[in-house]
């Protein structure tokens, strides 16, 4: 599936923020799940070069992707529309996000790393697929509680 990335704007922002709703144990990732993480993402100032919305062959609204740097580290962040989760599309959705953060913005270090919530098997086995490997548990302050998770480092090949 051919994936278009577009900038975050209001519109996008506010049907990921109040819209995308995941079942179960996911609905830990709902932007509403933590005001912090909401505000974060509402604020355009963080947009401009950062923050991406992911759009099908019809131009809907699929997901968001968003890029920084730290140390000269790229750090990612994503997320899939809740009902096109779990179906088997998440490994051609990350790899085609890290193509084009590192195409965007000609990113020749070493290494990609992303977080993830270590009761989320799932993700942590497509990245594991994907090259990913886990390098550091540790504990964050999110969704009003303490929660662990697994910082995941990607080896770029040039």
């Amino acid at each position: 599936m051919p994936y278009t990335f577009v900038p975050m704007n209001k519109e996008y922002s506010h049907e990921i923020s109040y819209n995308w709703k995941y079942s179960g144990i996911y609905s830990f990732y709902d932007m509403t799940a933590d005001e912090d993480d909401l505000n974060d993402f509402l604020n355009e100032e963080n947009w401009d070069g950062h923050y991406f919305a992911v759009l099908n062959e019809e131009n809907e609204l699929i997901g968001f992707y968003s890029f920084y740097f730290e140390s000269e580290i790229m750090y990612l962040g994503f997320g899939l529309k809740p009902e096109l989760s779990g179906i088997g599309l998440g490994y051609e959705f990350v790899i085609s996000g890290m193509n084009f953060a590192v195409q965007k913005t000609n990113y020749r270090n070493k290494y990609i790393m992303l977080a993830v919530a270590a009761f989320n098997k799932r993700a942590i086995k497509l990245y594991e697929n994907i090259g990913f490997q886990p390098i550091e548990k540790y504990i964050q302050k999110t969704n009003g509680g303490e929660f662990e998770f697994i910082k995941m480092k990607f080896n770029v090949i040039y």
